[in-house]
């Protein structure tokens, strides 16, 4: 299939209907032009002919007048003679006198004599003598009758009516090729910088989508070309550095994927070998083993539900639930790993909370991904803390710890799929951005406040169930932690 270029749009709509528009303003203007000299000479003439019909008039009212002489005298010092031609008829339809002296001679009878004779005594004719001239004549019947003539004729010549319209007409195509030209050029330069961009813009846009993300477009203008110039860039900036993070997410995998695997197969192979003699060992590889499937199951998981929020399958299951317990049951899992690793687990306990409207599984996915970073990016002898508040509308759940926290430049971006702040750390680098994913579904807010060196707090808001809020009196606010568990 032809591609029309925008050159050839242009041309075909705008250019083409600029062009009917000239010519139809040109056939306008000289049919106008045409219409106003004719009318004017027709005008001329017949003004002539009702004056001097009054003047007959006159004559014929007066018994001391001859009036063939008075006609005759009036042909022959016709005062406008300058101007047209006065010319007496007989009543056989041939030109008598002339007010020019001339006599014409093998005449027909003038059409326009014909028309006054059929049409209340005036008639009008446009045609061309014998030599080519054009002329204009109009025709008045004389109302006398007891003399030589039966009508008076008034001729004007129309060559210097024909030639000012033809030149009139020449200046105006002549403007009109002006205003085409300038068209073309204005037209053609402001076409060319649309269309110079735009051939630039897919050149790269081509080379991008062939992996080329060095490519940007030099911005020339402030419009609206101009912004697709910096949306391009921009597009190219963002799948350069998705391109990075998803790399760097591969090698993370990978390298999440392989530790375990190893200790897997070390351990199986360690087992195999052994035979059934040290059941010590083989207890010991079977927890290993054990651990390290539950790691890789995990793993596989928060992979699954990545996959299910980026294509929009991942639901909730939502119900009222206490928020308490599954913060408690995250807590229990990580106290023994947090004393394994050396690490101060600080969790303030507190008697009730209000509950919420949410999936308990997925909120408590959310506990265990929160407090798993925290003691992930801890070391031994560093401390995390996790706490519940409640205020008038909202449950707040703070994890905070010691640990190595994250530089000024890392923090817009953690919550993004497959960014890692810290490469020496395991970690999937999406646990993360479902666990944002799984409260902006509940209508609450993660934010994360972290200094390089200092520590991180990690806060999580969810708003308490409307229906609770309904029917009890009892204020959430400010609730002070009634245990302090240690670990």
């Amino acid at each position: 299939m032809a591609i029309k270029s925008i050159t050839q749009r242009w041309a075909l709509n705008t250019l083409m209907v600029i062009l009917l528009v000239l010519v139809l303003a040109n056939i306008g203007f000289v049919y106008n032009i045409h219409n106003y000299f004719y009318s004017g000479a027709k005008q001329m003439l017949t003004s002539s002919a009702t004056s001097d019909y009054n003047l007959i008039l006159l004559y014929s009212s007066d018994t001391t007048k001859n009036i063939t002489k008075e006609i005759q005298g009036m042909v022959e010092n016709f005062p406008n003679k300058d101007k047209m031609e006065l010319m007496s008829i007989d009543y056989t339809g041939r030109v008598y006198s002339t007010s020019s002296g001339f006599k014409l001679s093998d005449q027909d009878v003038p059409e326009d004599y014909l028309q006054a004779l059929s049409n209340a005594g005036t008639g009008y004719s446009v045609s061309k003598l014998p030599s080519g001239e054009k002329i204009m004549a109009v025709t008045r019947l004389i109302p006398v009758t007891n003399n030589r003539f039966s009508a008076l004729r008034y001729v004007v010549s129309l060559e210097k009516i024909d030639s000012l319209i033809f030149k009139s007409t020449l200046l105006l195509v002549a403007v009109s090729l002006i205003v085409l030209l300038f068209v073309l050029v204005s037209g053609g330069f402001f076409v060319n910088s649309i269309v110079r961009p735009v051939r630039e813009m897919s050149i790269a846009v081509r080379k991008i989508a062939e992996g080329d993300m060095s490519v940007r477009i030099r911005r020339q203008s402030k419009d609206e070309l101009g912004q697709l110039c910096e949306s391009i860039n921009y597009m190219a900036d963002e799948i350069s550095n998705s391109e990075k993070l998803k790399n760097e997410f591969i090698s993370s995998v990978s390298h999440e994927l392989r530790t375990p695997l190893t200790a897997i197969q070390g351990w199986s192979e360690t087992i195999m070998s052994m035979g059934v003699g040290d059941l010590e060992t083989t207890k010991k590889g079977m927890r290993v083993i054990s651990n390290e499937t539950g790691r890789l199951s995990d793993m596989v998981e928060e992979l699954l539900d990545f996959s299910r929020i980026q294509d929009g399958r991942f639901k909730l299951n939502k119900d009222r639930m206490d928020i308490l317990a599954e913060l408690e049951e995250a807590v229990l899992i990580y106290t023994e790993h947090a004393h394994r690793e050396g690490k101060q687990f600080i969790y303030h306990d507190i008697e009730m909370l209000p509950f919420i409207f949410g999936d308990r599984n997925r909120i408590r996915q959310v506990f265990i991904n929160i407090i798993d970073n925290a003691l992930k990016y801890s070391d031994a002898g560093d401390t995390v803390t996790v706490k519940a508040e409640a205020d008038d509308a909202n449950i707040i759940i703070t994890v905070s710890d010691t640990g190595c926290g994250i530089a000024e430049k890392d923090l817009p971006l953690v919550k993004e799929k497959f960014y890692k702040a810290n490469n020496t750390r395991r970690g999937s680098g999406i646990g993360l951005a479902v666990a944002v994913e799984i409260v902006s579904m509940h209508d609450g807010a993660l934010e994360i406040d972290s200094e390089e060196g200092v520590g991180t707090t990690v806060t999580i808001t969810l708003p308490i169930d409307k229906g609770q809020l309904d029917q009890t009196t009892v204020e959430f606010t400010a609730v002070e932690p009634t245990t302090e568990i240690q670990i």
